[in-house]
């Protein structure tokens, strides 16, 4: 579809297009839509289907029975060169869909037809350092606004109706290392956001904006040392030294260039009125420059969303010399215990364990494990610390007092994780939550290294091996309060892209050779794929219209395996790129719409 350039990055389409979009401009969204996104079938209106995060649907008309007849109704490309890893989960709300593409690029569809409405495309400067590839996970909307990060560091607010930009903001400055690649998510009227950049020396840190205006409301470090602060009638207003003082937990001045990245973005519960957001590794990843726990790097954090505070904190992997992130989506459920309610919630952490905590203070509930081979800990302590095993810390580059100056080791999981970005989601219906997992190890090794802007900040070299020949993903559906897991399903290539479950007895999920595939959520047996022509690292969504359930997904293969893999990028070499988004539904006299 042609094209007129309005402006500064900006693109609508043609009046062919505006003429047909004039039939489905609608009201905005509002914090009740939000707050109330998993309980509604009718549309998705924030990721996560849902500020939880269990990405849970309770439509039924696509079930076990069912869905062998789910068909592809249309297929928009998001064209031009501009392809690597779609990593976006679109949201749909009053018959049009917004998506994410890579590059910062936004687009909105009509879910009837499938045609364009508009597309913006942000201005990138030649200068944006993405760690691992040019994604974006998606958008949020409030109001009239559709609000998304881009890789230069800036949140910008589209109107839904035209995507002309209502209000820009710099949320950090790019050539320091900094990106955005989460989707924001809107809680009490503000846009909350985290930061990338952790292999950058960035300092992490968590963000309010007033969604309506862009202007900053409060701001937390996600460092050790760092002060946050609040606005209070436009001024700026100290609010607190995040953990209480510098240098506790890290060594010099270190925590200046710490890390702790928030690059997943968070998800919220009303129940106990907290953020919960995950910070990635510490900088560098060489553990040896850095003696102690280097708070609050690979943890997960309980926010505060009125002004920031840091409520409480779960530290996954203190002193991690792995690059074992902590952001990994934490997602409240509650279940029985002894008659009572227990408020919970889950996280699968690229380390390899699987934790339960108490999601009102932080506690530690359980852990366990739910990958195969694990070598750098052997268990968890009763608090939910690592047990570790120091003959699988790389060595470091500058003593060999211990033998082991500047040593390779062979880590069980790679740095990539046993669950990396890709959201696992819950069922409400099996009370299991259903992980994209994958078998692999890393040789890895320290280097000498020290802080320079805008430069990589690893002090670590690493090679990434599978370790089965048959496979390395995994979908494993885990039981929280054994952890035990129920069934997996083995696939060859590493799984990068999200899963959804519904109350129709299904889990969803993409794999890097093309394939939409469904699950019986209880027994794990395939019971539907469909080759959508590039691998799909992104999170399915459905909704219901005019009766109906629809279902759609992003294509397009890449994403960090290609660009961080090591051996393992050589088993996905020849998977093509690609960006569209496909939408399915059942046929018209299979397709009696049910609910809970």
């Amino acid at each position: 579809m042609n094209k007129t350039t309005l402006g500064k990055g900006f693109a609508v389409s043609t009046l062919a297009a505006a003429i047909s979009f004039s039939a489905v401009v609608s009201a905005g969204v509002t914090d009740k839509d939000i707050m109330n996104d998993q309980a509604t079938t009718e549309d998705v209106v924030s990721n996560g289907m849902g500020l939880r995060g269990q990405r849970y649907s309770s439509l039924t008309a696509v079930n076990p029975d069912t869905v062998k007849d789910l068909r592809p109704v249309w297929a928009f490309s998001f064209g031009g060169e501009k392809q690597r890893g779609q990593e976006s989960q679109p949201v749909v709300k009053d018959g049009v869909m917004f998506v994410t593409g890579s590059y910062s690029r936004v687009f909105a569809i009509d879910v009837k037809t499938g045609d364009e409405l508009w597309q913006y495309d942000a201005r990138l400067p030649d200068a944006i350092m993405p760690c691992c590839d040019v994604i974006n996970r998606g958008v949020a909307l409030y109001g009239d606004l559709v609000i998304f990060g881009t890789l230069d560091a800036k949140l910008v607010a589209l109107n839904k109706d035209t995507g002309k930009v209502v209000w820009k903001k710099k949320v950090e400055d790019y050539k320091a290392g900094y990106s955005l690649t989460a989707a924001p998510i809107v809680v009490k009227g503000k846009v909350i956001t985290g930061v990338s950049g952790g292999e950058f020396g960035v300092v992490g840190k968590v963000e309010a904006y007033d969604a309506l205006t862009g202007q900053l409301v409060w701001t937390r470090p996600t460092v050790e040392g760092h002060m946050g602060y609040v606005w209070k009638d436009g001024k700026k207003v100290e609010n607190g030294i995040s953990g209480g003082e510098a240098g506790k937990t890290w060594p010099g001045d270190l925590w200046k260039t710490g890390g702790a990245a928030t690059w997943l973005g968070g998800t919220y519960d009303a129940d106990v009125d907290l953020l919960f957001f995950g910070t990635g590794n510490p900088a560098p990843w060489n553990s040896h420059l850095r003696p102690g726990d280097n708070l609050f790097s690979s943890s997960r954090l309980g926010i505060d969303p009125d002004d920031g505070k840091i409520v409480w904190h779960f530290q996954t992997t203190p002193h991690d010399g792995w690059d074992y992130d902590g952001v990994n989506e934490l997602i409240p459920f509650d279940y029985q215990a002894d008659g009572k309610t227990v408020k919970a919630a889950g996280t699968a952490d690229r380390n390899g364990f699987f934790y339960v905590l108490n999601r009102e203070n932080g506690g530690f509930i359980r852990g366990f494990p739910f990958v195969d081979k694990m070598t750098w800990a052997t268990g968890l302590d009763e608090n939910g610390r690592p047990i570790y095993n120091d003959d699988f810390r790389p060595g470091s580059p500058t003593a060999s007092a211990d033998g082991k100056q500047g040593s390779s080791v062979a880590a069980a999981p790679a740095f990539l994780g046993g669950k990396n970005w890709m959201p696992m989601s819950y069922s409400q219906d099996t009370g299991l939550f259903y992980v994209p997992s994958n078998e692999w190890e890393m040789d890895i090794w320290n280097e000498p290294v020290s802080y320079k802007k805008g430069a990589a900040y690893l002090g670590a070299g690493f090679t990434i091996k599978a370790i089965n020949e048959e496979y390395i993903g995994v979908l494993r559906a885990v039981d929280p309060k054994t952890g035990k897991v129920v069934w997996d399903y083995k696939n060859y290539s590493p799984l990068w892209g999200g899963t959804m479950v519904t109350k129709g007895n299904l889990v969803f999920m993409g794999t890097p050779e093309g394939y939409l595939k469904a699950f019986n959520a209880t027994t794990g047996e395939e019971m539907y794929k469909f080759n959508t022509g590039s691998g799909i690292v992104g999170t399915p969504i459905t909704w219901d219209m005019d009766g109906e359930q629809y279902l759609s997904v992003v294509s397009g293969w890449g994403g960090a395996v290609p660009l961080w893999g090591g051996e393992v990028a050589k088993r996905i070499k020849d998977l093509n790129q690609g960006g569209t988004v496909w939408t399915f539904k059942l046929p018209k006299q299979n397709a009696n719409l049910a609910t809970n």
